[in-house]
């Protein structure tokens, strides 16, 4: 996948700018030219491309610096550290928005722009975010920010899956938290912006399609942002180290793959009707509202130690213990009731229907714009198994017990 992703990155883009979204098109073009077709294609990175990357990328950090924002503990690690963020990415969310907008009102910058450099956009990100995973490998082995850290003798799995868990610059400046939340979670609702206006500007109107398209990733995107401290417990933050993998990930693929629904809806407008539209609207914004409940439901859970009401009533949970690296034993309580009591990995069910219904208003007509919903089942799938793996070995005898009583790994009755 390291391979191919870049690649995958920007024919998607190529695809749907330049060969109206038919991927028949791009393969053939492929096949009859080659490796020097693709070269040929393969946009180079401009001027303007790095500066607007770098303004962006700037404006970020700053935000994230600067803005105030309530402590946050994350989840003691594996050789005893906790660490601490400020929780500010709500604000940082609501001042981007503010500001890209403002732009764009007075005249200063249009988003469009961004759109008309997008391919040399996407080509500096995937060379600039390269060097930047080289420099944190480097980093790893000379500066380690914490004893979560260290080498699995092998250069090209400490490459990709990352040398530290909790790389900083200096104090305060959390890698991860920059390269996750404030690049790449950001620039998806900076770009869904971007492709609404571009469409604007080409046909003076926004179709429906695209309406329920932006509004329902904007609203999953300020859903995140508002559970943004709940993410730094999750199995990206707390778990997998910043490599090529996560960091990469979030600052090519995330505004390269998981935007492109609305990418394609720029040059493919729909009229979906009113009726159609509100549907639509109405199940996505339910899927991600149940999302986010699923995740509000333990954290309450964890937050209170388990005192508290899961469905109106007292929670069902097992008490596990487990032995840290060091040798401390330690004990956390696992919920088996409410959303958590239908799998154990319920929530990832209405997030792959969210992506569903944010891509669906592109109808049936091109198969690539369901390409991030594949994606997405497949990466969450995955990550499942690779949590339920963690927790095996982490827990023993006591995520047996788990199993038995939470029998479905994410779909309840069937998987």
């Amino acid at each position: 996948m390291g391979i191919l992703a870049p690649r995958l990155s920007f024919l998607k883009w190529y695809t749907m700018v330049h060969q109206n979204g038919s991927v028949v098109q791009t393969s053939g073009f492929l096949w009859e030219n080659g490796v020097k077709g693709l070269i040929d294609i393969w946009p180079r990175p401009t001027v303007i491309a790095w500066k607007i990357i770098f303004c962006y990328g700037a404006f970020e950090a700053a935000l994230q610096l600067l803005l105030p924002g309530k402590r946050v503990e994350g989840p003691i690690s594996p050789t005893g550290n906790r660490p601490v963020y400020k929780a500010n990415g709500l604000a940082a969310y609501f001042v981007t928005l503010a500001t890209y907008l403002g732009l764009w009102w007075f005249g200063i910058f249009s988003p469009a722009i961004v759109y008309d450099h997008l391919g040399e956009i996407f080509s500096a990100l995937i060379f600039g975010s390269f060097v930047f995973c080289v420099l944190l490998y480097v980093k790893g082995h000379v500066a380690p920010s914490s004893s979560d850290s260290g080498s699995c003798g092998n250069l090209i799995i400490d490459f990709y899956w990352g040398m530290e868990l909790y790389p900083r610059i200096g104090k305060n400046f959390d890698i991860k938290v920059f390269t996750n939340c404030r690049f790449g979670m950001m620039s998806w609702a900076v770009l869904a912006v971007t492709y609404c206006i571009k469409q604007y500007e080409i046909n003076g109107k926004v179709s429906d399609s695209m309406l329920v398209n932006t509004i329902l990733m904007l609203v999953y995107v300020t859903k995140f942002f508002w559970w943004e401290a709940g993410y730094w417990n999750t199995m990206d933050i707390a778990h997998d180290r910043a490599g090529f993998y996560i960091c990469w990930g979030c600052l090519v693929w995330v505004p390269s793959i998981y935007t492109s629904p609305g990418m394609y809806l720029v040059n493919h407008p729909v009229e979906l009707g009113t009726q159609l539209a509100l549907y639509i609207m109405v199940a996505g914004v339910l899927c991600i509202y149940i999302n986010y409940d699923c995740d509000r439901q333990r954290q309450e859970f964890r937050r209170t130690n388990g005192k508290c009401s899961v469905w109106g009533r007292a929670p069902s949970k097992i008490m596990a213990t487990y032995t840290t690296t060091a040798g401390e034993t330690k004990t956390s309580l696992l919920l088996t009731s409410g959303w958590w009591g239908l799998a154990r990995h319920f929530h990832y069910v209405p997030e792959i229907l969210s992506a569903f219904f944010w891509t669906v208003p592109a109808l049936f007509n091109d198969f690539l714009p369901y390409f991030y919903v594949i994606f997405l089942t497949i990466l969450l799938f995955d990550r499942a198994k690779r949590d339920d793996d963690r927790c095996r070995s982490k827990y023993g005898k006591y995520w047996k017990l788990y199993c038995e009583k939470v029998r479905y790994r994410i779909i309840p009755g069937i998987y």
